[in-house]
């Protein structure tokens, strides 16, 4: 593919979602190679909502001006047909189709409605079947294709509110390979990317430099290399942003092999559950296990020995599509550890109701499909009152191939099984929450993992569930809700229809059961939630994520499609000793942000020596700022207080006027917030990267007693100093805070940030002893004197942010996401708040307090601050609860008079 420039003369390129961001970068791309363009863009906005014509048409004008071939299409994904109509009827032929349009609905999954769920699926899923499905013909009959489908990080590894979106992109993984072995002997190759790039739905989010190195130009190359004519490349993951292409591949653990036989439960597997997270000799597989040959292997093996048994006494147990097959096993295998079972099936699930009544066990019929999630779930609650175990395990199949496929086929797969699998698990969550108890496991197939001839609906579908699953992981975990997901092999009425029935009935679902009920018990092995796992003839084996280590181009360079093909062959390679196996979207974010370290390394070296920073150091040390205005009145002093945690029955806080209305001493910390200092950071230290930031201490003094509940303030930000620590800088700012009217001091703090990677520059190596702002208490070695726990709310960090903080990283998702946080986090100074407020309740007014931050807090979490007094002194640190982990520490505060003018 090396070599001369790469060109697309007298092809067409079909872009969907071609008004903004990557989708235009794409279309101007190909326009300037040659090829006929249909910019396709409905023109809505990020959450799918509205329409518009512009934003096509400015991108055609721009393609047109330079030269190029291109027509504005207005059309919603969904209408794939007049999409590439546009392309026919203006161009004669569709070569290239990248499925690009895409929105996003985060919401967590408590609060999801099914209008994000649905609309998700329509332009994700629906709308890139629908468009392929429109090409597909004209592709097969010319015998040339090429398309490429949209994944992302989250669609890959799960991620936190977005269990719709991780859905829908891991879906486009099982179209695609599907599409890939169906379009292969027609020169159609299909690959899917997983992109991360600069957009609207990024632009108002993340730093100007970080923008910068994840601009669309720069996935553009890989896809161009994999639209081409010399492409070889088909049904392949990979992983592209900020310079770097890796490709990603399905890893299997040899796994565990029992005798299949009735000695084959969940407990003997236990016993042997080492071997199947085993990697040591790990395949590499494009399809299904070879089971006949695992069964005989299996039978050739001595009965296994005898095991503990599991007990679901007193659960509730729900399995869909429990009348026959699979779901009729595990009905069967649960009711005989005790659980009390529900059958759930669209036909009659009396039958194995019956079955287990007669066996001496308590079971419930649900006649219902699993699309009606909400009466399936009543009808539990209302029979046993609670619900701790579903296997969502209902499922149809309308196998046929994709050029014969219609909606009908397509859509009523994806409803079953993906929808249903929404719908059950949704209507099950608020119960699982309140009880903070649950054992879910979702079923997919190695049809939606490795992609399966006829069966691009199915696939979509199941590869759709194990998105959904890893993402439902994350956000269950701190309420004891554990989400796994299964590929099982087993004889079934579903798959009698393409499988001898010898095969069929050597194929038990019994073999299957053992490890699905293992995943449904408190006997789980660590970790045991967010994993993938196949299954059959008495085998069991992980199922996990490969990388190779890729090539990272240099951002600052020209990364051309030509740069791209020369590398190849070191981007597939997973064979070189680099290839990892990432499980999160941090994963992915960290190996991308790499450009930006290394472009920042490049304009240090670039610089000189350390000099230029001492230099600057000395005179901003030596600079005086102007002065910036902060007035507050009372409605700032309650917002305040609300955003550290007051509560309505706390009048003096919330009540401008209670006689004992005040301010909590803490808020000191908020005038600096916008304060202008008289220097910039990035010119102290080299590689400054605001995305390696750390507030590391935080230190207040009130130097004026009482604090007004209003007044006009003026802060006077200075530099302190800067420590060099090697491979990371320290800067100490102070701000002083006076009042605007009288002239004396108010508030004085010192903040400290820690810079991971911004030291080397020869800089003092130790800070200077400043007496209590540099202090670092350590508690006694006894039970501390006091404990305060206080729960914070979902909303704690939006409320904060209206005494000041801009910060995104506290309420944007997708900001957050790239900081390496599942969730927007709450602001140090607001834990640090928290805190301080249980300080000042229970031992009065402090002269100065002083803080180490040491974790992050996330909004719903509870504070424990514990406290000492010593002398006059409270000596403190803060834990989260939920985690045992400290937040703060190294803490104290100095005490007014002993303490004497408590709240």
């Amino acid at each position: 593919m090396a070599g001369q420039q790469l060109r697309y003369d007298g092809q067409t390129v079909v872009v969907t979602g071609a008004g903004g961001g990557l989708g235009k970068a794409y279309a101007v791309f190909f326009a300037s190679r040659g090829a006929n363009v249909v910019v396709n863009d409905l023109g809505g906005s990020f959450n799918g909502l509205g329409g518009s014509s512009s934003m096509a048409d400015l991108v055609v004008k721009e393609i047109t001006q330079s030269g190029g071939k291109a027509v504005a299409n207005y059309d919603d994904v969904v209408n794939g047909e007049s999409i590439i109509k546009t392309a026919i009827d203006n161009f004669g032929r569709i070569d290239i189709l990248i499925n690009n349009a895409g929105i996003l609905r985060d919401i967590s999954f408590k609060n999801m409605k099914d209008q994000d769920w649905d609309l998700i699926m329509k332009v994700h899923v629906i709308g890139a079947y629908k468009c392929a499905r429109a090409a597909w013909p004209y592709m097969r009959k010319q015998k040339y294709g090429r398309v490429i489908n949209t994944s992302s990080a989250a669609g890959l590894f799960g991620s936190f509110g977005q269990c719709n979106y991780s859905a829908a992109k891991l879906s486009q993984v099982g179209f695609t390979e599907t599409l890939a072995k169906e379009g292969r002997k027609y020169n159609i190759l299909c690959n899917v990317i997983a992109p991360i790039a600069g957009s609207r739905l990024t632009a108002t989010v993340m730093p100007p430099e970080v923008l910068e190195v994840l601009k669309p130009e720069y996935v553009v190359p890989l896809v161009a290399v994999l639209a081409h004519t010399s492409s070889d490349e088909s049904g392949a993951i990979f992983e592209v942003g900020g310079g770097r292409v890796a490709k990603m591949r399905w890893e299997r653990a040899k796994g565990a092999l029992l005798r299949a036989d009735d000695s084959f439960t969940p407990g003997a597997l236990l016993k042997k559950w080492a071997d199947v997270g085993d990697f040591s000799k790990p395949s590499h597989p494009e399809g299904p296990a070879n089971f006949m040959e695992l069964l005989e292997d299996a039978q050739k093996l001595p009965k296994n020995p005898p095991s503990e048994d599991l007990d679901f006494k007193d659960r509730v147990v729900l399995i869909t599509g429990g009348g026959a097959g699979l779901g009729r096993i595990y009905c069967l295998q649960f009711a005989k550890c005790g659980a009390k079972v529900v059958v759930n099936d669209l036909a009659d699930p009396e039958p194995v109701v019956q079955e287990i009544q007669k066996l001496g066990g308590d079971a419930f019929g649900v006649k219902a499909s699993a699309e009606d999630g909400e009466a399936v779930i009543q009808a539990v609650i209302g029979k046993y009152g609670r619900i701790d175990v579903i296997v969502n395990n209902a499922g149809i199949l309308r196998d046929k191939s994709f050029q014969n496929m219609d909606d009908n086929l397509f859509n009523s797969v994806l409803n079953v099984h993906l929808r249903g699998t929404y719908k059950i698990s949704k209507a099950a969550w608020p119960y699982m929450l309140k009880q903070k108890y649950g054992r879910i496991v979702n079923t997919t197939s190695t049809s939606g993992i490795y992609g399966n001839f006829g069966q691009a609906n199915y696939a979509v579908a199941k590869c759709g569930i194990l998105g959904f699953s890893r993402a439902l992981a994350r956000e269950g975990q701190k309420y004891n809700i554990y989400v796994n997901t299964i590929a099982p092999n087993a004889g079934t009425n579903m798959t009698r229809s393409i499988m001898p029935e010898e095969i069929v009935q050597a194929f038990k679902p019994d073999y299957v059961a053992p490890i699905v009920l293992l995943m449904c018990s408190d006997k789980m092995p660590q970790p045991a939630t967010g994993r993938l796992f196949e299954s059959g003839s008495g085998w069991a084996a992980e199922t996990r994520w490969q990388r190779t280590g890729g090539v990272l181009f240099d951002a600052d360079a020209s990364m051309t499609p030509e740069a791209v093909a020369a590398k190849w062959n070191a981007i597939v390679d997973f064979d070189d000793g680099r290839a990892d196996h990432p499980s999160t979207a941090q994963d992915a974010q960290e190996k991308i942000m790499e450009n930006l370290v290394k472009k920042e390394k490049k304009s240090a070296s670039s610089s000189g020596d350390g000099k230029q920073y001492l230099d600057a150091i000395e005179t901003a040390k030596k600079a005086k700022a102007d002065g910036s205005e902060f007035a507050y009145d009372e409605r700032d002093v309650i917002l305040y207080n609300l955003g550290i945690g007051a509560k309505r029955k706390d009048l003096p806080l919330v009540f401008e006027n209670d006689e004992n209305f005040q301010v909590i001493p803490t808020f000191g910390v908020i005038p600096p917030f916008n304060a202008v200092a008289p220097f910039s950071m990035a010119d102290l230290v080299p590689n400054f990267n605001p995305m390696m930031l750390l507030h590391g201490e935080q230190y207040l003094e009130i130097r004026s007693f009482p604090i007004p509940t209003e007044a006009v303030l003026e802060t006077f930000p200075s530099l302190v100093e800067v420590v060099d620590k090697g491979n990371a800088g320290i800067i100490v700012t102070d701000q002083t805070t006076k009042d605007k009217k009288t002239g004396k001091d108010l508030f004085y703090n010192e903040s400290t940030v820690f810079i991971r990677g911004a030291g080397g520059f020869g800089g003092a190596k130790k800070g200077a002893d400043r007496g209590a702002a540099s202090r670092v208490f350590n508690p006694p070695k006894r039970q501390p004197d006091l404990v305060v726990e206080e729960k914070t709310t979902e909303e704690q960090a939006c409320v904060y942010r209206l005494s000041g903080d801009r910060n995104p990283l506290h309420v944007d998702p997708e900001f957050s996401k790239v900081g390496g946080f599942e969730v927007p986090i709450l602001h140090g100074l607001c834990f640090f708040g928290i805190a301080g407020k249980h300080v000042y309740q229970n031992y009065g007014m402090f002269r100065n307090i002083k803080v180490r931050f040491a974790g992050t807090v996330l909004p719903g979490q509870t504070l424990s601050t514990e406290m000492w007094k010593e002398g006059n002194t409270v000596i403190f640190q803060c834990k989260v609860k939920d985690t045992g982990k400290l937040c703060i520490s190294g803490a104290g505060a100095e005490l007014v008079d002993g303490g004497k003018a408590r709240l």
